[in-house]
């Protein structure tokens, strides 16, 4: 059995940029609107990868972070989101997934949440003096406080076609769209892909801080080598308050005020977006409605505005009532209609043969967890999956790139396939 962990929260004067701490070759982070945390270069306290088993992933991870934070000794005066003891966790979609499913605790972690900045140092009990959480703070006291990185150059990747072709993904629409008609599911969500490289060496947090900046009211997230920015809150716990943001029905903004106008209008309008939305609002009340007392839902969507996109989208809130962590109704909410579809397990199983790829953790929960169970946690969507080697690496980094688009009965083969190449603007934009 390993150690426990030393941890130890205090203010700390940060005059830059947050991703300036993170690595460069390998960021860690979970940032909106300047606000989030980082981890600090590349040293890891702990890290849990659970690979396919018996047992479900989450529950896995779930029981490994319990013992991690039982034996943690945590001072952490100012109790803010994403200070004390944490850790960043990226999910994979399926089950039957080849990619593992992750968990890292940083060495060192600094963050920002309304106005307040502070670092975080997680050592190992056995190499820090003192007994008690109460002596976390001399135990750290001797560490000399972390400086910047200086961003590298800018660069520029390259993507193309994945094993999912245009055509291809025309295919499993109309495929899809049979299987609706013979009421083999209600609603299913198919996604293509996109594959590329970009130079050896590359500066990774470039792509988290254009993600950030040009989208910033999407978490934009980097955990082992996943790198996006997500507009859909899975779920948030914070000291036992419950939210969560549903999006499903999606439209192109227009080229100018009165086309916009005219999407927006139609998107509201919407028959087809507006059943789709029904099915997700309706399986994420059903899946935290065990957890939770005091449960609502807005009464109908709003339109969410992103500089590309509108979204059909519901606020969910609740009040926790059965003590479930962060990661516990991530996995309970897991995976929702917005990116699986209606019933569940039809639905997933339709993308395992419609699909010619393994989602990896496309699609998946990715987010962060403190001791007391509070988290943040997003759908891993407008993102990429990196190959993560190492900043002395002289290979090309390979990525792999997502979309996906709800398929109904009604929905349009090349309608959804632009609606995909939509989708994947931001992605494609912040790697040009």
């Amino acid at each position: 059995m390993s150690a426990g962990l030393v941890v130890q929260t205090r203010e700390f004067d940060l005059a830059d940029d947050l991703l300036a701490y993170a690595d460069p070759a390998d960021p860690r982070a979970w940032l909106r609107r300047g606000d989030g945390i980082v981890a600090v270069g590349a040293d890891i306290a702990r890290v849990v990868r659970v690979g396919t088993g018996s047992e479900p992933r989450t529950a896995a991870l779930s029981r490994a972070w319990d013992g991690i934070r039982a034996d943690a000794l945590v001072d952490d005066p100012l109790r803010l989101s994403g200070t004390g003891l944490v850790a960043f966790a990226a999910l994979v979609f399926d089950e039957q997934s080849a990619a593992d499913s992750v968990l890292i605790v940083p060495r060192t972690v600094i963050g920002r949440h309304g106005g307040r900045t502070w670092i975080t140092r997680i050592l190992d009990a056995d190499s820090a003096s003192g007994a008690s959480a109460g002596d976390a703070a001399a135990t750290t006291a001797h560490v000399a406080d972390p400086a910047p990185t200086a961003f590298g150059p800018h660069w520029a990747g390259t993507l193309g076609p994945g094993a999912q072709t245009a055509q291809g993904y025309q295919a499993s629409v109309r495929a899809a769209l049979s299987a609706i008609a013979d009421a083999r599911y209600g609603k299913v969500v198919l996604a293509r892909d996109l594959v590329g490289t970009v130079p050896a060496g590359s500066d990774l947090r470039r792509l988290v801080r254009a993600l950030s900046t040009e989208y910033p009211d999407t978490w934009a997230f980097a955990v082992d080598g996943l790198i996006g920015a997500s507009p859909e809150t899975l779920v948030t716990v914070q000291d036992g308050v419950v939210t969560a943001r549903v999006l499903a029905g999606t439209t192109a903004r227009g080229a100018d005020a009165v086309t916009d106008a005219r999407a927006a209008a139609a998107l509201a309008d919407s028959p087809k977006d507006n059943d789709e939305h029904a099915f997700a609002v309706r399986s994420v009340v059903a899946a935290l409605a065990p957890h939770t007392t005091a449960l609502d839902a807005d009464d109908g969507p709003f339109i969410l505005e992103l500089p590309n996109l509108f979204h059909l989208a519901t606020d969910v809130r609740a009040q926790l009532s059965d003590g479930a962590s962060a990661l516990d109704l991530a996995a309970a909410l897991h995976p929702t209609a917005a990116v699986a579809g209606t019933p569940t397990e039809a639905a997933v199983a339709a993308i395992r043969e419609l699909e010619p790829f393994d989602r990896g953790r496309y699609a998946g929960p990715v987010g962060w967890i403190d001791a007391a169970g509070n988290g943040e946690w997003a759908i891993a969507l407008r993102c990429a999956q990196f190959e993560v080697s190492g900043s002395g690496s002289d290979r090309p980094i390979a990525l792999t790139a997502y979309a996906g688009a709800g398929i109904v009965a009604g929905s349009d083969p090349e309608a959804e396939l632009l609606e995909t190449r939509v989708k994947f603007r931001p992605i494609v934009d912040a790697l040009a």
